[in-house]
């Protein structure tokens, strides 16, 4: 069987790509914004609740410990797909609600610990004025703002990368831009809107010499690449399973374990405390329970999991050689007339997510031009306005591709596009 049959067979286990779109067989290139699901996946939240559904944690019956052994299953899975392995019992994945989710509650426990919350080994966390936190034009706003938002609440000072021409972070920049006073570096692994792999190594190097804690943005990456927290030294890490073939409403907070023993919780509910009085503070669980307050979306974490192990099946080397060749055939945009691709035009160090400005024509109208052909890619500004204004334009089209795509779906893409100026007399 050849590669393309192989990934052919893996496209035919997703049922909702066995439809037409305005009479076309759809082709759909928007996995950025939300991959489609398996049916395993789909069949795993389903199973969930015709079998065990239950509450985690919290109960001695029957149903009980089989839900709490599904979800830990799952988060252990989750661990194995990024290398996020600590001691036995020393998890370093907690559960959220979306990456979004993740970012707020570290900006959230920082803030905390800015407060004194936490107590003496919180204050690694605190921010002061005078202190720095330093982002990228790249950041998705979800990166962007919550740490702009701590800045503001700190008296911290907002800094951040800037992009080359193909919107590549300047990494080599590291020395200058993290200095002494840096205290947080939150930075994305992709760019959401380029689809550039970011140099990650020398700004993780130049953060830990000076103390500083390093935010990673993975939505891009996990779903994408071979990826190894434990390797890229990073402190932090952010992504959602419904980028990774996994169900909505789930997203992953790594955390190195000493870290997160650390962190002062920054939501507070049932089963994060261990004990809870009425005339002086609380003590509070252990990570990683100490930051999943209230009932978690158990079917769904079960599924992510799921969704895991069915990327680890696959293997994420063959699903980025796979990926590759559809970059190749989408970047192939760059050589139409009038398309000005937004981002890196070589395949090297990139993933498959292509954004593209045709001229004299609003993405929009773009967008409802491919749609009318059963092609399903993204319009707008992506949530990462900064870039597109590096770019000098407020918005673009953006394809991105996954493991069920296939060259000859990039190149109706591409050929669609050409016909973009001509449809709307765009000389």
């Amino acid at each position: 069987m050849s590669v393309l049959d192989e990934f052919e067979s893996i496209r035919q286990q997703f049922p909702i790509l066995d439809q037409q779109i305005h009479g076309h067989p759809l082709v759909y290139l928007d996995s950025a914004a939300t991959s489609q699901k398996p049916e395993s996946v789909i069949e795993a939240e389903s199973e969930f609740y015709r079998t065990i559904n239950a509450g985690v944690h919290r109960g001695a019956h029957e149903l009980a410990a089989r839900s709490t052994v599904a979800f830990e299953e799952s988060r252990a899975k989750i661990a194995r797909l990024v290398n996020a392995n600590a001691q036995e019992g020393e998890e370093e994945i907690v559960f959220t609600a979306g990456a979004t989710a993740s970012l707020n509650l570290l900006a959230t426990a920082f803030g905390n610990a800015s407060l004194g919350q936490g107590g003496a080994a919180a204050q690694r966390f605190a921010l002061h004025a005078g202190d720095e936190i330093v982002v990228s034009k790249a950041e998705h706003h979800s990166v962007l703002l919550p740490f702009q938002e701590l800045a503001q609440r700190t008296g911290a000072t907002l800094k951040w990368f800037d992009l080359d021409d193909e919107g590549r972070v300047l990494a080599d920049t590291a020395s200058t831009v993290i200095t002494a006073q840096t205290k947080v570096v939150a930075i994305t692994h992709v760019g959401n809107t380029t689809g550039a792999i970011t140099n990650i190594a020398p700004i993780v190097k130049r953060a830990h010499e000076v103390g500083a804690i390093v935010v990673l943005d993975a939505c891009q990456s996990v779903p994408h690449l071979a990826v190894d927290f434990h390797a890229l030294d990073v402190d932090f890490a952010a992504w959602s399973a419904h980028k990774m073939y996994g169900p909505t409403g789930v997203g992953f907070l790594y955390g190195k374990r000493e870290l997160l023993e650390a962190l002062p919780p920054a939501n507070f509910g049932g089963s994060m405390v261990e004990l809870a009085f009425m005339d002086k503070p609380a003590q509070y669980m252990a990570p990683p329970a100490r930051f999943e307050a209230g009932t978690q979306p158990v079917a769904q974490i079960v599924a992510a999991g799921v969704a895991a192990d069915w990327l680890m099946n696959i293997g994420m080397e063959r699903v980025e050689a796979h990926e590759a060749m559809i970059t190749r055939e989408l970047l192939k945009l760059g050589e139409v007339e009038g398309v000005r691709i937004l981002g890196p035009n070589s395949p090297e160090q990139r993933i498959g997510t292509v954004a593209f400005d045709v001229a004299g024509v609003h993405p929009h109208d773009v967008g409802q031009f491919i749609d009318a052909q059963g092609i399903a890619i993204r319009v707008g500004h992506h949530c990462a306005q900064p870039v597109h204004r590096h770019f000098g334009v407020f918005a673009s089209n953006r394809a991105s591709s996954a493991v069920y795509n296939s060259p000859q779906e990039a190149q109706q893409l591409v050929d669609a596009v050409a016909g973009v100026r001509a449809f709307f007399r765009v000389k």
